[in-house]
């Protein structure tokens, strides 16, 4: 009895060493992305998915909490920086606006940071913590979803996936 559940086990724990840990499938990809209209932080007019359609979109979820988030925000600016033809958004993640202003006012950015009250954006994309990116394709679908800190490398190939696919 012991050798016939040892053997499964052994399998399943064999079959997970080649997996990559960043790697946790969405349901949402290769489906239309949730919509959501979010308040920059500090205020003005919200912004929607929507409006965005046409072209690439990186959709960040962080938090000023989380050490991940504050090793790949210089990874993130420096991107949007460079890269004119991606729009770049960071969804503030169960986090306080004050702490967001704080923040952003120490390390700086390069794209919007919206507010998620009550955490709407982030019950739709199935976040489970931070961080977390979402790649989105010109034609509002999402191309993949990418767990952990984002290094320059990853985010290009993302980046070219997000391109890549149609619906």
């Amino acid at each position: 009895m012991g050798a016939a559940l040892s053997l499964p086990l052994i399998g399943l724990l064999l079959r997970g060493l080649g997996r990559d840990p960043s790697r946790i499938d969405s349901p949402l990809v290769g489906r239309i992305a949730p919509g959501f209209e979010l308040i920059p932080v500090g205020g003005g007019e919200p912004m929607s998915l929507e409006a965005l359609r046409g072209r690439v979109v990186v959709m960040n979820f962080w938090a000023t909490w989380c050490g991940p988030c504050y090793q790949e925000h210089p990874v993130l600016t420096e991107a949007a920086r460079l890269r004119t033809d991606v729009t770049f958004l960071g969804i503030v993640y169960e986090d306080e606006e004050d702490s967001v202003k704080a923040y952003l006012a120490k390390q700086g950015s390069a794209f919007p940071s919206l507010m998620d009250a009550g955490g709407k954006a982030a019950i739709a994309y199935g976040v489970f913590g931070v961080p977390e990116t979402f790649f989105i394709t010109p034609e509002g679908v999402v191309a993949d979803k990418f767990v952990g800190p984002l290094t320059p490398t990853a985010l290009a190939t993302q980046l070219e996936k997000a391109r890549g696919i149609h619906p």
